[in-house]
């Protein structure tokens, strides 16, 4: 694959993203500059952090940056969790992005293996 945006996992942390967006614009208006902010930015650090590594010229570069997407998965999760918990948030809802998250998790987490498992670039 020569292009980030034919990566699977890419284009479900694209589609989340999308989501989180539409989700914030519902939040209390004090919200701008913290929580909405703080959510939109970690969501969308997960797409831009594989896309940025797909285009690194090693592979070891490439895993880096999607261990950095990886830790932005759990900000993000952390902040669903806050937004449920603040009641800006129903639960089912967070319950199903939350597991969505999940799913992005996993194959971010099958991605590195098969990137790790080849042989190092010559």
């Amino acid at each position: 694959m020569s292009d980030f945006t034919e990566l699977d996992v890419w284009k479900k942390a694209h589609g989340l993203v999308l989501e989180i967006y539409k989700l914030t614009a519902g939040f209390p208006r004090e919200e701008r500059f913290r929580l909405t902010d703080q959510l939109c930015r970690s969501a969308s650090s997960i797409p831009a952090n594989i896309a940025e590594g797909k285009g690194r010229k090693s592979r070891k570069e490439y895993v880096q940056f999607l261990y950095t997407a990886r830790g932005s998965l759990e900000e993000t999760r952390y902040h669903l969790i806050l937004a449920r918990d603040l009641d800006y948030l129903a639960p089912a809802h967070s319950t199903e992005l939350l597991e969505r998250y999940d799913e992005v998790g996993r194959m971010l987490n099958g991605l590195i293996n098969s990137l790790k498992g080849r042989t190092p670039d010559a």
